[in-house]
């Protein structure tokens, strides 16, 4: 089970190293949608966030055994990535957040 878990973690690693969309977030798209919508978005990235974050706790408790070669840095770095996601998707409700306040009463 530690190997599958191991063997997963590098290989999540071993993708690209940057995540696209990672850049600022576009407030111009949002400014053109309805509340309902606005509405929407805000539901769809707080699934976002929480699913991340579940995955991350369970990344965090994932056994690597001491012999694996890099295999703590591999956790390490898994939970890096989880963490800029979570960090972006936050970013992107704050400004959904921000057009609803600003359009919608």
């Amino acid at each position: 089970m530690q190997t599958k878990a191991l063997a997963l973690a590098l290989a999540l690693v071993s993708g690209c190293a940057t995540q696209p969309g990672g850049g600022p977030v576009d407030a111009s798209k949002y400014g053109a949608l309805s509340c309902s919508e606005l509405n929407n978005e805000i539901g769809g990235t707080s699934k976002g966030i929480s699913a991340t974050a579940i995955s991350r706790g369970r990344v965090a408790k994932w056994n690597v055994p001491f012999w694996a070669p890099g295999g703590a840095k591999a956790v390490d770095l898994i939970q890096d990535r989880q963490t800029a996601r979570i960090e972006r998707l936050q970013a992107e409700q704050a400004t959904i957040d921000a057009t609803r306040r600003r359009n919608c009463n």
